[in-house]
């Protein structure tokens, strides 16, 4: 039944065992204690009604839009927490001296529970059809969406490559020194963007196909962040941009290495090309409730509303040129999602449209008390 509420946390779960927990101990509790059967039978009743009770309102009482087939499945457990409360409600007011009585309720009670949980098990199977329907649907969609970024967002580079190499095959000879040192700086562009798509479409399907190898070990993330930000330096002063690093300690952590370069690198990157000519942008670098906290800020041209929603989903198209026209397929904030889940983190990013953007992500701490 929790499973089919929107809002499906470990909080739900935790209540859910807390009451059946609750309900167990006053059962056994009483019959230590040498309670009445009947006594037992509405302490029993009335733990089982407890028990449905929370997923049942919780399904009614949350916003969106129902399926036909769960909510029909959940009034199955309706008419169920129905039969029981009658019947607790019968027992008070009629007592019985033994565990199963053979009266007209209790066999209609009987028949009643039959049917329904017959209902429930076909509809549980059901349900589990449903969400391995709904798997491959999405399954599906990613497939589709996979292969939308490789038609389209290789093939801009790629032909641009080849359009730039038959400038310069047809006739180097007319063209001047600086000419061909142009259009060589536009080829090398173009293929370096080819690379660095298919270098994530590469590391992307080895997460989705289960053949990349996740190793976390122990490592200092303020000398893998400057590591990286050295890597970066290049594409920030082609446009004269400040990179900063302000750590609030040394900090250790346990993850893969290679993982977190490719998510560090993806967002630096990020943070440059949709920076304008002399930003800004800091990283920093801090524990936060037991965990490594990483933010990449930029004072850049922020992310509209209507894209930030799309972020970090492969069925969602983003289209966000940079300040100098750079282009992207948004798979790198895939596969730094990806990289980032494996880790038992969080990503996520703070922005406003013309105002910067703040991308963060945690991982988990090596040791709680590293700082030194």
């Amino acid at each position: 039944m929790l499973s089919l509420l929107k809002s499906n946390t470990k909080k739900r779960y935790r209540l859910q065992i807390a009451i059946t927990f609750a309900a167990v101990l006053v059962f056994n509790t009483a019959t230590l204690f040498g309670s009445t059967i009947n006594d037992r039978v509405l302490i029993g009743a009335i733990g089982i009604f407890a028990i449905y009770l929370p997923p049942t309102l919780l399904y009614f009482t949350e916003k969106g839009k129902k399926n036909f087939f769960r909510t029909f499945y959940i009034l199955c457990y309706v008419v169920f927490e129905i039969l029981i409360a009658i019947r607790a409600a019968y027992r008070y007011m009629y007592p019985q001296n033994q565990f199963f009585s053979y009266d007209i309720l209790d066999s209609l009670y009987s028949i009643g529970l039959f049917l329904v949980a017959l209902v429930g098990i076909v509809g549980f199977l059901l349900l589990v059809k449903e969400k391995q329907d709904d798997k491959i649907q999405q399954l599906l969609d990613d497939k589709n969406q996979f292969f939308s970024i490789i038609s389209h967002d290789l093939r801009g580079p790629v032909g641009a490559a080849a359009s730039l190499s038959e400038l310069l095959a047809e006739d180097v000879g007319k063209y001047s020194r600086d000419e061909i040192r142009e259009i060589s700086e536009m080829l090398y562009q173009s293929n370096k963007n080819s690379y660095k798509l298919l270098e994530n479409l590469l590391e992307w399907s080895r997460v989705q196909t289960g053949t990349i190898t996740f190793i976390p070990k122990k490592i200092l993330l303020n000398t893998l962040i400057d590591e990286n930000i050295e890597l970066c330096k290049n594409a920030a002063l082609n446009k004269n941009i400040h990179l900063l690093f302000e750590p609030s300690g040394i900090i250790e952590a346990d993850a893969d290495k290679n993982m977190i370069d490719t998510v560090l690198r993806n967002l630096l990157n990020n943070a440059i090309k949709f920076t304008d000519k002399n930003g800004k942008v800091e990283v920093r670098l801090l524990k936060t409730d037991g965990k490594a906290e990483i933010s990449i800020i930029d004072n850049g041209i922020g992310i509209p509303n209507t894209i930030k929603e799309k972020l970090f989903k492969i069925n969602r198209k983003v289209i966000q040129k940079g300040t100098q026209n750079e282009t992207g397929s948004g798979l790198g904030l895939l596969l730094c999602s990806e990289f980032v889940n494996l880790h038992k983190g969080k990503i996520w990013a703070e922005s406003e449209e013309g105002n910067g953007s703040t991308f963060k992500f945690t991982l988990p701490l090596l040791n709680t008390s590293s700082n030194r």
